[in-house]
């Protein structure tokens, strides 16, 4: 758990990052597109455009349950086998905004060698920059969450009277891939912010991430695979045994001489 002295650099630089309003499209507009527009638009197509589903066919025919209403099991297959590959990626974009700004920033408003000064050593102030970003992914993630629960349920409610409850893949989602992908991307840009010189170049660490989530999406919707519960935990167990590595090293590796070099 972070101490007291953490605790403030990390309540700084959270409110650092919700003032910076060149930075709210990728916090508030980019997660509500992937977890609201993206379902609403399937769930107006199988509703009011199921002559539309035919394109789904062979994305169709991996469902892991099988009915005679096209409509439900697509609503139902988007729902609990597509939309939580899209939550791997909201956590990275969201971590990235404020890892990729951790050292960068305060090189940009002078205040890195007012950091230094502090009584927190290196490594401290290290874990702190990665525990704010990681608290603003966590947050921005189960916020995504719960507003597409919300409006994609009264959606459904109001047009068509049926409710489809989050599945189990849901569980493994939110509670262990989206955190350890998040704190995986978190310690790779901070460590990367270190020596960048600008957000851009810290923030092109974070690709090599999403570009296999990318992969995987696609890979759903051409019906090469389909993710379950099962796949997702395993995914998340990696990518946490990873983080943690990774973390670790980070950690180690972190000197003075790398920061102000």
């Amino acid at each position: 758990m972070p101490n007291s002295k953490q605790l403030a650099i990390i309540t700084k630089d959270i409110k650092s990052i919700a003032k910076n309003r060149r930075l709210f499209p990728i916090l508030v507009f980019m997660p509500l597109l992937m977890s609201v527009g993206i379902p609403s638009l399937f769930v107006f197509i199988a509703l009011y455009s199921p002559e539309e589903l035919k394109d789904f066919e062979q994305m169709l025919q991996m469902a892991p349950t099988h009915s005679d209403d096209i409509t439900t099991m697509f609503i139902e297959l988007i729902i609990n086998s597509i939309m939580p590959s899209f939550f791997a990626i909201i956590p990275v974009m969201a971590s990235s905004v404020m890892a990729a700004s951790s050292f960068v920033g305060e090189k940009e408003k002078k205040t890195l060698e007012t950091l230094l000064y502090s009584p927190l050593p290196l490594k401290e102030i290290f874990y702190a920059k990665v525990m704010a970003s990681f608290a603003l992914s966590m947050a921005v993630s189960y916020a995504a969450f719960f507003a597409m629960v919300i409006v994609v349920e009264i959606e459904l409610l109001l047009a068509a009277g049926i409710f489809i409850m989050p599945g189990a893949s849901w569980l493994s989602m939110m509670l262990i891939v989206s955190p350890s992908i998040s704190l995986l991307a978190i310690t790779v840009i901070v460590r990367g912010s270190a020596k960048s010189q600008t957000m851009e170049e810290s923030q092109q660490k974070a690709v090599f991430l999403v570009m296999p989530l990318l992969a995987l999406i696609i890979g759903q919707f051409s019906g090469l695979l389909l993710v379950s519960a099962w796949l997702l935990t395993g995914i998340g167990l990696v990518f946490a045994a990873l983080s943690a590595l990774f973390l670790k090293s980070a950690m180690r590796k972190f000197t003075y001489e790398k920061l102000l070099g």
